[in-house]
């Protein structure tokens, strides 16, 4: 019995050994696949139909790669937060290839719920009352990755402020 128990721990250890050195190959792989950050910029935003009383935007993203090896993708994902609260999410199924040193647009549907849109519109209301908008900047979060390719999903985060329009002064 005792005999069985020793073998069982043996191949235990053999077993933990042998995962040791898979998970530390694999690490030394993605250092390999590892470099700099992808850039991700709006390029362009455009309207487009929605159902109901949601609206919905075709969004273009610039993406460029600062690396020595092409990013292949097969599919997108995004999600936009404004103020710190979820806004508009988007998938698409195109795939395609960041050159090396390259750059690529990648045009995503965007959908913003209706009762997002009211929602949003409500606390940027509340906040211009209560004087917490008057720089007219709305902060943004934008989160998304490339899904595929050799070195699996890319992620990617893109954050900034969003300018409104002035109103300028009231008509007499």
């Amino acid at each position: 019995m005792s005999f069985l128990r020793v073998l069982l721990c043996r191949r235990h250890a053999r077993l933990a050994a042998i995962l040791a050195v898979v998970a530390l190959t694999l690490n030394g792989c993605a250092g390999l696949f590892g470099g700099d950050p992808l850039r991700v910029s709006v390029a362009g935003i455009e309207p487009v139909e929605g159902q109901g009383m949601e609206m919905r935007f075709n969004i273009k993203l610039r993406v460029q790669n600062p690396n020595d090896s092409a990013v292949q993708f097969d599919g997108v994902s995004l999600d936009l937060e404004l103020n710190g609260k979820p806004f508009a999410s988007g998938v698409s199924d195109q795939s395609g290839t960041v050159p090396r040193f390259g750059e690529t647009v990648v045009n995503v549907p965007l959908t913003v719920p209706a009762f997002t849109a009211v929602r949003q519109a409500f606390a940027f209301a509340g906040a211009v009352q209560a004087g917490a908008a008057q720089s007219g900047q709305i902060p943004y979060i934008l989160r998304g990755k490339l899904a595929g390719g050799l070195a699996g999903t890319t992620r990617f985060v893109n954050q900034g402020t969003l300018s409104l329009p002035s109103l300028g002064p009231a008509l007499p």
